[in-house]
């Protein structure tokens, strides 16, 4: 497997992948991030041998395997430096939310190295300080090649992720995006969205309607404690597929209104049932 591994992004996802590899494999890890109390930590945790704030640094490392794991609007200025200081043998994923064009800037730029990767895990918590260990294990990772994709280098990232326990998919670019808009992408910008409607309502009012929030608003709005840098840069990347999403989600929230509106209490039973049936689907 990689004797050296380079991780660019050293937050909670970053941090948690070192934890991972460094649990099951042998190897050696540099952090590239731009905060030093940040590489600083992971040194302390004992996540990293190396870590530098600047990209360039990365090439007397020589890794065989290059992560992104910054937000994922930060590739477009990474890729140009990284593609200079890695060897042409090394192999480069990420681990970002968003696929579609992106995958396709990235190979463009990289080279049929670059094979894309979302892991399906997470909290809503930031920072390496954060980081889970055994975040990944058992939890579905989504790669997406494209037809030129390095067949060599989809090996290594799927034996990369099933090493540390995760069971792997294969998914076209743009597919992603729409299942993810739809069932990730969505529910995020829909917590963010009620917090803000309380906080204007409660303005409006003039009561601080968050006081009284119970379990269920915390557990429905958890995610909207998430990194706003890193749900911007999603929201802008996916945005064809998350407003597709949005649409739907307006039009059902305005069967809602209106059956509450119109009293038609049989019609509303039926839509909650429905929704309910859907819900217990995951467990």
């Amino acid at each position: 497997m990689f004797e050296r591994v380079a991780i660019i992004g050293f937050g909670f996802m970053g941090g948690s992948l070192a934890m991972a590899i460094r649990d099951v494999y042998s190897c050696r890890i540099m952090g590239i991030d731009r905060s030093h109390q940040a590489l600083q930590t992971a040194k302390k945790m004992g996540l990293l041998e190396e870590g530098s704030t600047q990209i360039e640094d990365i090439a007397s490392f020589d890794p065989q395997l290059v992560v992104l794991a910054t937000p994922v609007r930060a590739y477009y200025e990474i890729a140009p430096r990284l593609v200079h200081v890695v060897s042409p043998q090394c192999v480069i994923t990420d681990i970002g939310s968003v696929k579609g064009r992106l995958v396709f800037f990235l190979e463009d730029v990289l080279g049929p190295r670059f094979v894309g990767g979302h892991p399906i895990a997470g909290t809503e918590k930031s920072g390496v300080e954060n980081s889970v260990r055994g975040l990944f294990k058992d939890k579905k990772v989504v790669i997406t090649p494209t037809p030129n994709t390095s067949q060599e280098s989809l090996r290594w990232v799927e034996q990369l992720w099933k090493g540390i326990g995760s069971h792997v998919e294969f998914m076209d670019p743009y597919l992603h995006d729409l299942i993810f808009g739809a069932v990730s992408h969505l529910p995020h910008a829909v917590a963010f969205a009620l917090v803000k409607a309380v906080l204007r309502m409660s303005q409006e009012e003039k009561v601080d309607m968050l006081l009284y929030a119970g379990a269920g608003f915390k557990d429905f709005t958890r995610i909207a404690a998430s990194d706003p840098t890193m749900w911007r840069d999603i929201f802008t990347e996916n945005k064809e597929y998350l407003l597709k999403a949005l649409t739907v989600f307006k039009d059902s929230l305005e069967d809602l209104r209106k059956m509450i509106e119109e009293e038609k209490w049989e019609d509303l039973f039926l839509y909650l049932q429905e929704a309910r049936e859907g819900r217990l689907r995951l467990y």
